[in-house]
């Protein structure tokens, strides 16, 4: 089942489609994101999405210029998301490599910023199409890319560095998979043993207390009204 329409417009209530009232671009790709994380890319149809946003299909043409252009177009937000999110996050300042893992860690934590869902399904996807495989791989490599040279800046050994990445990368990217229903505060409670683990170094108490602080207000802001 879709969820209620992910409208761009600030208000929707107050602005029923009705009439003339059109839906955006944006609209159409917020719609099929969810479509997508959903049910995947097989669940994703021009006729099912302009059911879901009250309009005619006709008004998906203004902006796309067929199904496979809007796939496309999918594939490209999560180029633009999840995997630019990464490489800035493992290029952000840090002073330590602690400190450099914890901004990495805000990925796993901020759905904004990282969308693991949609990493998912563009996963599955691409087991589905060779075409959509080899532009995971592409991405995949330059997360591992930044990943190292993230390791490789606070002096760990190339070969060191790369293994490193590997583990963060991909101990992060099946966390959320395990659905190990832990609390936001067990979760927070593991990460100094974490850091250890990817690092090989006690991160300082100000660097966690900053992380603390970061995955808390990121919960509260997306807790329900």
């Amino acid at each position: 089942m879709m969820d209620a329409p992910l409208l761009h417009r600030d208000d929707p209530d107050k602005d029923p489609l009705v009439g003339n009232v059109k839906v955006t671009r944006q609209d159409w790709m917020n719609a099929a994101l969810n479509v997508l994380k959903q049910g995947g890319v097989e669940a994703v149809k021009v006729a099912d999405l302009a059911g879901h946003l009250q309009v005619s299909r006709s008004s998906f043409y203004w902006y796309f210029k067929n199904r496979t252009d809007l796939l496309n177009a999918l594939l490209e937000h999560w180029q633009n998301t999840n995997t630019a999110a990464m490489v800035t996050q493992a290029n952000a300042p840090a002073r330590t490599i602690t400190e450099a893992c914890c901004n990495i860690f805000h990925c796993n934590i901020d759905t904004a910023l990282f969308d693991n869902r949609l990493d998912f399904a563009i996963r599955d996807w691409a087991r589905r199409s060779e075409r959509v495989n080899t532009v995971l791989k592409a991405g995949d490599a330059a997360r591992l890319d930044a990943l190292t040279a993230m390791f490789t800046r606070f002096g760990y050994a190339p070969l060191e560095a790369t293994a490193r990445a590997r583990v963060i990368y991909y101990m992060q990217l099946g966390y959320d998979n395990a659905n190990l229903g832990e609390t936001l505060e067990e979760r927070l409670a593991m990460v100094p043993g974490y850091l250890v683990a990817f690092t090989g170094k006690d991160a300082a108490k100000h660097e966690i207390a900053a992380f603390y602080t970061y995955a808390r207000k990121v919960a509260a802001h997306s807790a329900p009204a």
